[in-house]
């Protein structure tokens, strides 16, 4: 399988489970701030280079912007940049005297949005089914839906709503 073959099986998929406008809206604010959640207690492990302090949340966005770029760049350039900006909200916030109630509020809170959100679309989130890939891909979906909503990109979108569409025909005549 090619990596674009795999690029459209890996967004035909997501797309098939997010065709609900709420659901879409809920995970494009539980998943940032289930990163937010998840960045306030990485911050706390960090080391100097060169006069930078560079923290866990710093390797590990960086470890996602690598792997996303065997996708797509331009998602992966704005995960980049969404990346870096909730870390430094993160950094900020873990200073705060509640910064351990925040980030668990963060973290549980966003994927209550995404629970209620499947709950709404009646269909099973993927991180019931494949949580660790769920959570690596979920960030990189967020840009997808937001590349989506801003209509950039507009021949990708339709190409995958075709797909979805086709997949959807097919399992309508299974059932």
């Amino acid at each position: 399988m090619t990596n674009k073959n795999k690029f459209m099986d890996m967004l035909v998929n997501y797309a098939s489970a997010h065709q609900n406008k709420t659901n879409i809206l809920f995970h494009l604010i539980g998943i940032p701030t289930i990163m937010l959640g998840i960045n306030i207690p990485l911050s706390w492990i960090n080391f100097d280079i060169l006069g930078y302090t560079i923290t866990a949340a710093h390797i590990i966005t960086v470890g996602l912007f690598l792997f996303y770029l065997t996708l797509d760049t331009a998602f992966s350039v704005v995960f980049l940049i969404m990346g870096l900006i909730i870390i430094e909200y993160a950094i900020f916030l873990s200073a705060h005297p509640s910064a351990i109630t925040i980030s668990a509020l963060a973290f549980f809170g966003g994927y209550a949005l995404q629970f209620i959100g499947h709950a709404i679309e009646k269909s099973m989130p993927v991180l019931i089914k494949h949580p660790i890939q769920a959570n690596i891909a979920a960030p990189f979906f967020v840009v997808v839906e937001i590349f989506g909503l801003l209509r950039l990109r507009k021949s990708l979108f339709d190409e995958i709503n075709s797909l979805v569409a086709q997949q959807r025909k097919i399992d309508t005549q299974i059932n």
